[in-house]
């Protein structure tokens, strides 16, 4: 890729996330850091307001914007196989949001290019998808927007039922299962619950704040620490 491709490309990472890390820029545009922490710079100098700092993470300032330009053929192939994968694995509400977004796409790309959509030949079946792979998938994402706790009856991997009620702050799909991401407040810390392992499930009226310590960031802070902590113990192993 190009510099100012990359350039245009680190900018449009940015304006679609609330906070971005150079080590997800240079793995996502397959450079190395210090080349990402040299394109901020210059990001910074030209005028474009980037918020945020080395170590920490990058953001856009509020109101800036970018038209963005028209999808590549590369980038409409990968939209459609997204939307085919949760069509299959995202339960009838999401699967149907979709299969509408697949349609405003094609709105949106010219005439002469929209049967490039029917052309794409990724997919995702359907038949071999395990039963309540995304029970609750719903529920959770609502809980999610509107920021209220659930109430969950959990059963673990060794069958053992307990109650929990958790903070929920992301949905993770592992190809074969969907998970919540949350903050439990009987273990009072981070926890990952599959969702078809949750037989019960239950929108509180009860709405949480994002607390220091308990947002989604603070959460994958602390699975890169025990990623790298694992890693290193592991090459430790091997020596």
């Amino acid at each position: 890729m190009r510099r100012a491709g990359r350039l245009f490309q680190i900018v449009q990472y940015l304006r679609s996330r609330r906070l971005t890390t150079a080590a997800q820029l240079a793995g996502w545009l397959q450079v190395s850091e210090r080349t990402v922490y040299r394109d901020i710079q210059d990001l910074s100098l030209s005028g474009v307001p980037v918020q945020g700092e080395a170590g920490i993470g990058y953001r856009l300032s509020t109101g800036f914007d970018l038209t963005p330009i028209m999808f590549t053929t590369d980038e409409v192939e990968a939209l459609v196989a997204g939307a085919r994968i949760i069509e299959a694995w995202g339960g009838p509400a999401l699967g149907g949001h979709a299969r509408t977004a697949l349609s405003k796409i094609a709105l949106v790309l010219p005439k002469t290019r929209r049967e490039e959509i029917d052309r794409a030949r990724l997919f995702a079946v359907d038949f071999h998808i395990p039963q309540g792979a995304a029970a609750g998938l719903d529920t959770v994402r609502q809980a999610i927007v509107e920021h209220r706790k659930l109430q969950i009856e959990y059963s673990d991997s060794a069958s053992r039922v307990s109650m929990r009620v958790v903070h929920p702050l992301a949905l993770y799909f592992w190809g074969t299962t969907w998970s919540l991401a949350a903050w439990c407040e009987s273990r009072k810390d981070f926890r990952n619950f599959r969702l078809d392992r949750i037989r019960k499930l239950e929108i509180g009226v009860t709405k949480f704040e994002e607390l220091p310590g308990r947002t989604l960031e603070d959460f994958l802070k602390k699975v890169n620490a025990e990623s790298h902590t694992n890693s290193a113990t592991s090459q430790m192993g091997r020596a």
